[in-house]
């Protein structure tokens, strides 16, 4: 597609998904100009195509608005109704089963869990790495022992105060990955036999994770567009003596549900009720496909119940593992815990991490980051409207890098999987995202990767293997 097709298609699927509703103002080409990097004509062509499209309409002297009959996009993943019965977890030999089989660098990557390496400004953060490995001091290895290097949990914090958060930075522990903070946080706040409640889908490395300390689950049901149900989270309350919540708030994996922000409070008021801890997974945020970065649960606490995690590894740095979490209450549990587990996150990928969070431009690499991540989102929007049958079913992301695709109903995701590996395509079949193996008719993609014929082939191949993969 070229340039003013890309951007109109973005924009789009804002209308569609409801990101834009109808009637609303549409940005000003100044807007357009600067966020997409073109050309004035370039967003009046853009501006052209979707007046064709019927999505939107001019006002004279006025700018463009979101037409009334530019209906909300209807090709909805749906959800499962609650069971919210607690069940012990057996997820792992199923995850790292599909984990193993995408491996292989010739594997075309759309069932990764991570966004291109060619989107991550690679060689400016060797610089800064190499800048601040000179400059530790061999007193470091006590220093920055948790809760972690001084500077960087301050840079951390002033992105918060970016937020409008208060946050402060003695509450912040650095850790080995999102992944390392959620598990602490886990351990925090839970014994063995505790009952945990998770999304459905959900994020399967919670699930591992409750396998691992022997918990048991009670899954909620995620909407695609709004995310956690809140009225079975409160059924669920009432029915279990649950410890702990584990949600993704923004842009949740798999679905790339987003929380309104009235939701959010609504969320954390409940809890608070209860009290009972929020673990909120936010490695996400940041990849927000509107103007504004949404606020995360934890802006509504006022009783130190969120504990919010996150990293650099879906945004920046995937291989320095490098996250953190504000643990609120729970500070010291967490910091003990890490102390107890693996000491350290690396000292040198701390340091350089403060350093590019403080020289190296990180707000100006997100500003692209996002761009690319928007135009490969349309590209593969615009893929799946070929190549996939028309009882296919996806709902459009407002953020991140997934998209939760519910296949014909009479299509196996797990034999999909098989016969997607060996044409040399990964996906990521919907049980590893559920506690009961549920979700057999849904895949997750990743349209993280830069878009081209291999991209656009291997989702041409998948619809041709739909028919082999009926049960």
């Amino acid at each position: 597609m070229k340039r003013f097709e890309l951007l109109a298609t973005t924009m789009a699927n804002e209308i569609r998904s409801g990101s834009r509703p109808i009637g609303s103002r549409m940005p000003s080409l100044r807007q357009l100009t600067t966020q997409h990097g073109v050309s004035q004509s370039t967003v009046f062509r853009a501006y052209y195509l979707l007046e064709e499209w019927g999505l939107i309409r001019a006002r004279e002297r006025s700018g463009y608005y979101v037409a009334p009959g530019a209906a909300p996009e209807q090709r909805q993943s749906t959800r499962l109704p609650p069971t919210l019965e607690s069940a012990k977890v057996e997820i792992s030999d199923l995850v790292f089963s599909v984990l193993e089989a995408a491996k292989h660098p010739d594997i075309v990557p759309l069932g990764s869990a991570f966004p291109s390496p060619q989107l991550f400004p690679l060689q400016r953060l060797a610089k800064s790495l190499a800048h601040a490995s000179r400059l530790i001091s061999p007193w470091s290895t006590v220093a920055d022992l948790p809760p972690g290097n001084e500077q960087l949990r301050r840079q951390i914090s002033l992105r918060y105060m970016g937020m409008g958060i208060a946050q402060p930075m003695e509450e912040i522990v650095v850790t080995n990955g999102a992944l390392e903070a959620l598990n602490l946080c886990l351990m925090a706040v839970t014994r063995p036999g505790d009952v945990v409640a998770v999304e459905s889908p959900g994020f399967y490395a919670a699930l591992q994770a409750i396998e691992r300390l022997d918990l048991r689950a009670v899954e909620i049901p995620v909407d695609p567009v709004s995310g956690v149900d809140l009225q079975a989270l409160a059924d669920a309350l009432d029915k279990h003596p649950i410890r702990a919540c584990w949600f993704m708030t923004s842009f949740q994996n798999p679905t790339g549900a987003a929380m309104p922000q009235d939701k959010k409070k609504a969320l954390v008021e409940l809890l608070a009720q209860h009290d009972v801890p929020l673990i909120e997974d936010d490695v996400y945020g940041e990849l927000h496909h509107a103007a504004a970065s949404p606020l995360p649960a934890m802006a509504f606490d006022k009783k130190g119940l969120v504990m919010h995690c996150s990293s650099f590894s879906k945004t920046l740095a995937p291989g320095y593992r490098i996250g953190w979490v504000a643990a609120g209450r729970f500070t010291d549990k967490v910091q003990r815990l890490k102390l107890m587990t693996t000491l350290s996150a690396s000292i040198p990928a701390q340091a350089g991490i403060a350093d590019y969070l403080q020289h190296g431009g990180y707000d100006k690499h997100l500003r692209k980051l996002r761009g690319s991540l928007r135009i490969q989102l349309a590209a593969m929007d615009s893929a799946l409207r070929r190549w996939m049958p028309d009882d296919a079913r996806w709902t459009l992301p407002s953020g991140g890098y997934f998209l939760w695709v519910r296949l014909p109903s009479r299509v196996d995701a797990m034999t999909l999987h098989r016969l997607a590996i060996e044409s040399g395509i990964s996906i990521a079949p919907g049980p590893v995202f559920s506690a009961t193996h549920a979700f057999q008719d849904h895949v997750r993609l990743n349209f993280g990767h830069p878009w081209g014929d291999r991209m656009e082939n291997a989702v041409k191949t998948l619809g041709s293997l739909l028919e082999r993969a009926c049960d």
